[in-house]
């Protein structure tokens, strides 16, 4: 936590410590293997291990994983009951920490209660409309560009690393500006390596480990942030990073250097790595069934843009297939399957009494294979999210970015995003996939197929 963050704000949340395996040993599960726990079993298949232990144990139950117990509240009032948490009771800044402190400390999802709602409205002055209108220009020359290398390269593509360039291409455009000048390529390197250590096993820098390197890259982002800020806060640029430099607190204070650096290395690791396993689902599903991808192009065509014109701002909203097919996919594969906090307060849920300092894990994943909130869920049915089926549902069935106060702040930018990707896409090629193509898809920490995701895109004629 860095000294400035605790001068400016002195809401940071407390330390808190967690509770033994006497204070949990009501609560039914296991430990798993000495040492090990049942780490092995989540990383082999996540979505099995904790259908597993539901049906052997009930919906709230106890694990450990990583070397670290907590408590799976599992279903849509769970969720209700760990992300709406209007009596902040709940701490993501504890949750996450484990993972993320080291890399992206204290970003916006790291932080909990008041400071985090001050952060949060200072934050969403980058993600009005104005600014969106700006970005989305940016996003129809960089996938336009991007779809165009792919022609050339040929129709058959491992989708899973060229949409990841992509994205990362579009970040580095989106939040930095598109004037990044030699440095750029280094700043794209020094990203890949901070996201690529914060999901590594080896969680010290030791020389050689995916964790150096990411330290080392978030020495050079953090050098490359601190020298443009009083830059960026003069200019008239219209990408993220500008509009975090001029953003204001309640008191119409500037965030601190060290805030703003924070804030954006987070933005861009939460934007990037979410959206190339979000567009890769989205892809396939629709890949393995192309009525869902010609009724989505047909959409598309019925913008009556000209061949190769911008997709404009004012006709997003006409693209209701595509942002239900685009939720559809992130039902089925929620690019964040796991949502931890930390119990700041003892408290019960399920006729369980939950201890302070105790990590519980709300699971999108699970809820959002349930048959009785979702029939058929591993059917690709994109109607699930008319207005009339959303009304009838839980609130808290559809969590594949979090909900409450903590509900990405990005969200809309990532619909608009897959709107933008898709009409390009689907307005030049047909994806198609191979006969009775089923990949297996590695689904921790953020999912992805584990052959990349091999189809074709064959040119329309």
């Amino acid at each position: 936590m860095s000294t400035l963050a605790l001068e400016r704000h002195p809401l940071a949340t407390p330390a808190i410590r967690p509770p033994s395996l006497a204070d949990l040993s009501h609560i039914p599960g296991s430990d798993g293997w000495p040492v090990l726990g049942n780490t092995l079993a989540v990383l082999a298949d996540p979505k099995g291990s904790v259908e597993e232990m539901a049906a052997r144990h009930g919906r709230v139950y106890r694990s450990r994983v990583f070397g670290m117990r907590s408590i799976a509240l599992l279903g849509p009032e769970a969720n209700e009951f760990v992300l709406f948490d209007n009596t902040k009771l709940f701490s993501s800044t504890h949750g996450w920490g484990a993972i993320l402190d080291r890399l992206f400390p204290r970003g916006l999802m790291l932080l909990d209660f008041d400071e985090h709602r001050l952060h949060r409205k200072a934050l969403s002055v980058a993600f009005k409309s104005g600014p969106m209108k700006s970005y989305l220009a940016s996003l129809n020359s960089g996938i336009a560009h991007g779809l165009e290398g792919w022609r050339a390269a040929g129709p058959d593509i491992v989708f899973y690393p060229a949409v990841k360039q992509l994205t990362l291409d579009l970040a580095s455009v989106s939040f930095l500006g598109a004037e990044l000048g030699d440095e750029v390529e280094a700043i794209k390197r020094a990203f890949v390596d901070m996201v690529a250590a914060a999901v590594s096993v080896v969680r010290a820098p030791i020389p050689g480990t995916q964790m150096a390197r990411g330290v080392k890259g978030r020495a050079f982002m953090v050098d490359y942030f601190g020298r443009q800020i009083e830059a960026r806060r003069a200019g008239t640029g219209e990408d993220i990073f500008t509009q975090l430099c001029k953003a204001t607190t309640d008191d119409g204070a500037h965030l601190t250097k060290q805030e703003i650096i924070d804030h954006m290395s987070f933005l861009m690791m939460a934007a990037h790595d979410t959206l190339t396993s979000s567009l890769t689902s989205f892809v396939y599903h629709l890949a393995v069934n192309p009525e869902w991808q010609q009724k989505l192009r047909e959409e598309a065509l019925s913008l009556q843009l000209a061949p190769g014109e911008p997709l404009p701002f004012e006709k997003l909203d006409e693209m209701k297939l595509t942002e239900m097919a685009f939720k559809e996919a992130l039902r089925i594969i929620p690019p964040v399957p796991s949502l931890p906090r930390c119990a700041m307060r003892d408290t019960e849920f399920g006729g369980y009494k939950i201890p302070a300092g105790a990590r519980v894990n709300a699971n999108p994943l699970y809820t959002h294979h349930m048959p009785d909130v979702w029939p058929e869920p591993q059917k690709f049915d994109p109607l699930r999210f008319t207005d009339e089926a959303s009304r009838n549902r839980h609130k808290f069935a559809f969590v594949p970015y979090g909900g409450g106060a903590h509900m990405c702040l990005g969200l809309n930018f990532a619909y608009m995003q897959a709107k933008c990707f898709s009409y390009h896409l689907l307005t030049q090629a047909e994806i198609v996939a191979p006969r009775d193509y089923r990949p297996s898809w590695k689904l921790w920490p953020i999912p992805q197929p584990r052959d990349g995701l091999r189809v074709r895109l064959q040119p329309l004629a």
